[in-house]
C-alpha cells in the first residue's frame, strides 16, 4: 500500500512540475485567442498578455500588437501605423521589443526629430490579406496616424476574401484557452485531424490578384481622405531571393502591383532587390516567409529612411 501511495505522489508531483514548466517556461496553456468579425474575418482578441517560448506578446484594446494608444495626439506627436499580417505581427517567435513596430518606435525616438512622443501602432494577424486589412481600417479608422505603412508579402497578393472559418476550428486560431498546458502541448505534438468544416473549402473564383489590388486602392483612398501619408512595402518569400527566384505568376502579380503603385503615385519599397543584395539573405528569415529579429531590423531601417525623408 505504501508503495502505491509513494508512486502516486511521485507521478502527481511530476505532472504538476511538467504543467508548471509547460505553462511558465514555454507558454503552453495560454495561447493568443482569436475572435470572429463579420467584415474583418477574424482578429486577435483585445487586451491579451502572454509569453510563448519565452517571448512576450501584448495585444491592446484595439487588437494591436502594441501599447495602448494615447487618448490625445497633438501636432507635436508622431503617430505611425503599421498594418500587416504575421510578418508585421512577429508571431510567437518574436519578443514584443523586437517586432518591426517596436524597433521603429525606438529608432525614430532616438533620432531626436523634435517630437514630444513617437507612437507606432501595429494592427496585424496571422494570414491577414489586403482585404482583411482594409476591413480593419473601415471599422477602426486610421487613428489620426501621420503615416500608414501597409506591409505585404508576395503571398498577400493571392490571399482570399476575409473568412472566420478557421476560428475555433484550427489549433492555430483558438477561440478559448485550454484547461491545461498539457492539453495544448499534446495538440501540438499530436495534431488532431482537420475539422470537417475546413476540409475541401471552395476556392474563391475570379481574379483574386485584382480583388486584392482593388482593396489596396481603397486603402490608399481611405488613408488619403484622412490626410495621412501612405507607404506600401513588399517583402519576398525566401525562395524568391535565391535561385530559382520568383515564379512566373508571382512576377506577373508584382508587375500588376507596380502598375497600381505608379498609377496612384503611392510611396513604395520592394525588399526583393534589397534582400538579394545581402551576402547571406537567408540569415534574415525565421522560416520560408517570416523574418527573424535581424530581418525585422533590416526592414525597419529602410522604412525609417523613407519616414525621415
Amino acid at each position: 500500500m505504501k508503495f502505491f501511495v509513494i508512486s502516486f505522489l511521485v507521478i502527481f508531483s511530476l505532472l504538476i512540475t511538467g504543467e508548471l514548466l509547460l505553462r511558465f517556461v514555454w507558454g503552453f496553456g495560454n495561447p493568443l485567442i482569436y475572435i470572429k468579425d463579420d467584415k474583418i474575418g477574424y482578429l486577435l482578441a483585445p487586451n491579451q498578455v502572454t509569453r510563448r517560448n519565452g517571448n512576450l506578446i501584448k495585444i491592446n484594446s484595439y487588437s494591436m500588437r502594441s501599447e495602448e494608444i494615447s487618448s490625445w495626439k497633438t501636432s507635436q506627436d508622431l503617430r505611425l501605423f503599421l498594418l500587416g499580417d504575421s510578418i508585421a505581427n512577429g508571431g510567437w517567435w518574436t519578443n514584443q521589443d523586437k517586432t518591426i513596430s517596436s524597433l521603429l518606435k525606438e529608432f525614430i525616438t532616438e533620432k531626436n526629430l523634435g517630437f514630444n512622443e513617437v507612437e507606432v501602432l501595429n494592427a496585424s494577424a496571422n494570414s491577414w490579406g489586403v482585404r482583411n486589412q482594409l476591413a480593419y481600417l473601415e471599422k477602426y479608422g486610421t487613428f489620426s496616424a501621420d503615416i500608414l505603412i501597409l506591409l505585404l508579402n508576395t503571398d498577400d497578393l493571392f490571399s482570399f476574401a476575409p473568412s472566420s472559418v478557421n476560428v475555433g476550428r484550427s489549433s492555430s486560431y483558438p477561440d478559448k484557452k485550454p484547461v491545461l498546458a498539457f492539453q495544448e502541448f499534446f495538440i501540438k505534438v499530436f495534431p488532431p485531424s482537420i475539422h470537417p468544416d475546413l476540409q475541401n473549402l471552395p476556392r474563391e473564383k475570379g481574379d483574386v490578384v485584382q480583388f486584392n489590388l482593388d482593396a489596396l486602392i481603397k486603402i490608399n483612398d481611405l488613408v488619403t481622405d484622412n490626410k495621412s501619408n501612405f507607404i506600401v512595402a513588399l517583402t519576398p518569400l525566401q525562395r524568391e531571393v535565391l535561385p530559382p527566384y520568383s515564379r512566373d505568376y508571382e512576377v506577373r502579380a508584382r508587375e500588376r502591383l507596380n502598375d497600381v503603385i505608379n498609377d496612384h503615385n503611392i510611396s513604395y519599397v520592394d525588399f526583393l532587390t534589397f534582400f538579394q543584395g545581402e551576402s547571406d539573405p537567408k540569415s534574415l528569415y525565421h522560416d520560408h516567409i517570416h523574418l527573424n529579429s535581424k530581418g525585422n531590423d533590416f526592414v525597419m531601417r529602410k522604412l525609417a529612411e523613407m519616414i525621415i525623408e
